[in-house]
């Protein structure tokens, strides 16, 4: 009988744990943190070089827009409904007029999947205002551009070491849980947490809660029970959240929502991480806090258990493609 991948991660190395899509590869990191040649923009698709962004163009100039990060596995992207509706969703809070379908995004979507020959990465959907605030040019711009890319996967080992940022969330506020183009809290706390050797930051929100990481939901494990942060924190609705939770049962868990404090991580059992370009990494430290079994039997059966949702969904779309 054919080993599960629970059993070959079980017999790795538990201090250097690369999983399928994160394998090292001799292309450099530069090269893994170029975006490819090929982007769609508007209503074509266009090499880089050809695509022009406008200083006119006042939602580039001021942040106002918005974007999600897709997996690419085996030339399709998963879940690309989900993340669809969680742009829909943020356009309406953030007034964004949506003049684009999801299924014609889709197909357009594709269209630079093939273009840049993607078996397996990355792409993002950008949705940018051109029709808001001062500093506007008198150009003909559509209300919003749309902006699709795709990039090689980002390389992540296992475990990972968080650091902890207070104030890196702000739960009350009305933009709360919104994946806007102003991402500069992010990229700057992560680079700073870098500076130090860690990988990530946990993001404490004003009351002193867990929130979550800059670019990931976060969760604790104690006996079978997984734990993890409201959307009240001020954390983001995550796909890969949202999936994980309707299939934790399959990893032998439950999962609840609870109000977590940094002392709450500590006396976990396991820590762990999920987002789109990661699936599920455990954390083997926070902040000088160490976890020796990383990763754990729980993060292990929950990575397993989505990624056999992750290949069924794209063995499914692939088949009804071939139709």
């Amino acid at each position: 009988m054919p080993e599960s991948l629970l059993q070959v991660l079980r017999r790795l190395p538990s201090t250097s744990v690369y999983f399928r899509y994160n394998i090292p590869d001799p292309t450099s990191c530069e090269a893994r943190s170029l975006i490819h040649r090929h982007v769609f923009h508007n209503d074509q698709l266009l090499p880089v070089e050809k695509v022009r962004l406008s200083p006119g163009q006042a939602g580039v100039v001021n942040g106002w827009g918005l974007f999600t990060t897709l997996r690419i596995v085996r030339g399709e992207a998963f879940a690309f409904e989900r993340h669809w509706r969680r742009l829909e969703k943020d356009a309406a809070i953030i007034h964004l007029p949506m003049p684009y379908a999801g299924p014609r995004v889709r197909v357009q979507l594709q269209e630079v999947i093939r273009a840049n020959k993607v078996t397996d990465g990355c792409a993002r959907i950008y949705l940018v205002y051109n029709q808001v605030g001062f500093w506007r040019s008198d150009e003909p711009l559509p209300a919003v551009d749309l902006i699709i890319y795709t990039a090689p996967l980002p390389e992540y080992h296992q475990p990972i070491r968080l650091a902890i940022r207070e104030h890196g969330r702000h739960a009350a506020s009305p933009l709360t849980g919104v994946k806007t183009i102003s991402w500069l809290n992010n990229v700057w706390s992560v680079a700073e947490a870098q500076k130090d050797g860690f990988d990530e930051v946990i993001m404490l929100n004003e009351r002193g809660e867990v929130a979550e990481c800059t670019a990931a939901n976060l969760y604790i494990v104690k006996g079978d029970t997984v734990f993890t942060p409201p959307l009240s924190s001020g954390c983001l609705e995550g796909v890969t959240r949202s999936i994980l939770f309707e299939i934790v049962g399959e990893a032998g868990a439950i999962v609840k929502e609870h109000t977590l404090r940094i002392e709450d991580l500590y006396s976990a059992d396991e820590v762990f991480i999920s987002s789109t370009n990661r699936n599920v990494i455990a954390v083997g430290e926070v902040s000088g806090h160490k976890f020796g079994n990383a990763p754990g039997p729980v993060t292990l059966r929950m990575n397993e258990a989505f990624t056999t949702y992750l290949n069924d969904y794209v063995t499914r779309r692939l088949a009804a493609a071939s139709r």
